[in-house]
């Protein structure tokens, strides 16, 4: 069962989630991957952070390509514990979503990284490396980068500023929501998208 918030296909397709919070990996490579989890859960620009999908490639466009290259069975396992190991080094340590899926019969490990509760998050330059050094990282449109200057006091100034979005409730139950208020709530929605489709073919048509 996936624990993705999203479809997989639409995720891979980038039909519900812009390029720039998804990176692709054709294989397991710890450095880069963990520093984009990082970069996602330090979410800067509060989107939401986003996900990282080992086992597929991308064309020269940076395209997800179909079928997608799929890690080995007998890899799932070693690349999850070491996972687990690696983001434990992450500074404080944070967790993505792991959820192996598969697309045409080619497994696929997805980690959905959203904002996390205790930014600022430092991530290791190289895992593996004898000498460690952490650095702060962020997502600049579809890159990883490290946070420097002006923009690492931006990041630290985000401390405890989680986005209300991306903040878990423990305690909710699915008896808490209602009906009518998401129903009434739907119903302003479409009136008011209704009216701004109404505003901008009216501003169109005297534009003519």
């Amino acid at each position: 069962m996936t624990k993705l918030p999203i479809n997989l296909n639409d995720l891979l397709r980038q039909r519900t989630v812009e390029g720039d919070r998804i990176e692709y990996k054709a294989g397991w490579n710890p450095d880069p991957i963990i520093r984009t989890v990082c970069a996602f859960a330090n979410d800067i620009e509060n989107l939401g952070g986003g996900y990282v999908v080992i086992g597929q490639d991308c064309d020269a466009n940076g395209q997800p390509a179909f079928p997608p290259v799929g890690l080995p069975d007998n890899q799932l396992d070693k690349i999850q514990r070491e996972l687990l190991a690696y983001c434990q080094l992450i500074q404080p340590p944070y967790f993505p979503v792991l959820s192996v899926e598969e697309v045409d019969e080619r497994k696929l490990i997805v980690l959905w990284a959203p904002g996390g509760q205790n930014r600022p998050y430092k991530a290791l330059e190289s895992v593996i490396a004898r000498h460690k050094v952490w650095r702060y990282y962020i997502r600049r449109y579809s890159s990883t980068v490290e946070a420097k200057g002006d923009t690492e006091q931006e990041l630290l100034s985000l401390a405890a500023k989680v986005p209300f979005d991306d903040r878990y409730n423990q305690s909710a139950r699915l008896d808490d929501l209602s009906k009518p208020l998401m129903q009434a709530f739907y119903r302003r929605w479409i009136a008011h998208w209704r009216q701004t489709r109404r505003d901008y073919q009216s501003r169109h048509w005297r534009g003519r």
